[in-house]
């Protein structure tokens, strides 16, 4: 009895095999394969090429889940990018090298990654220069800097008397509905010129 389910066992595995293939039966669509590192790729069109890509420098975090209730090795890492208990940033920057990426890929579902697109010229003194601007999808913004003629004109509207800021319009628009008749008089003025 033993032999008789022993050899039923051994067919049974034997018409498995054959029945799904073999290590004779050679796969039609294995010899389009390209070879990447330990990467088998099967592209779909045989003459397929990938676009250059060229990696940004920057990396720009966000948070996007909560710190409480993740465990001790996520919230680490959260408090290595200062996005713990104890802090209220919103974004970090990092470079992206190997080991930057190697440490957000263990904590991508509490975080979103977005490259910083940098333009390709930069000013020398960057980290003084306060007229940049990071947009949330990553481009890095560069004013130039205003003239002192531009400047100077700023000031003196500043500093006008005869200027037409919300606090005289509210003025103006106070003394038009208390006295209807005399709204063409000044608006620096109380008294009307009769």
């Amino acid at each position: 009895m033993d032999k008789l389910y022993k050899y039923s066992k051994h067919t049974y595995k034997y018409n498995i095999k054959s029945k799904y293939g073999s290590k004779g039966v050679k796969k039609i669509w294995q010899k389009d394969a390209v070879q990447y590192n330990k990467v088998t790729y099967y592209p779909r069109v045989l003459d397929h090429q990938d676009p250059p890509i060229k990696p940004s420098k920057l990396l720009m975090i966000e948070k996007v889940k909560p710190y409480k209730g993740q465990p001790y090795w996520d919230k680490r890492i959260l408090d290595d990018l200062k996005f713990g208990q104890f802090y209220n940033e919103k974004i970090a920057i990092m470079k992206n090298t190997p080991d930057t990426c190697q440490l957000l890929m263990k904590i991508k579902h509490l975080i979103k990654v977005t490259p910083i697109e940098l333009p390709e010229k930069l000013p020398n003194d960057l980290l003084t220069n306060k007229e940049t601007y990071l947009h949330e999808n990553g481009k890095l913004l560069i004013f130039p800097r205003m003239d002192q003629n531009r400047l100077d004109a700023f000031d003196n509207f500043k500093t006008n008397v005869k200027r037409f800021d919300l606090k005289t319009m509210k003025k103006y628009l106070r003394l038009k509905w208390l006295n209807p008749i005399e709204a063409h008089g000044s608006v620096y003025n109380n008294n009307s010129d009769n």
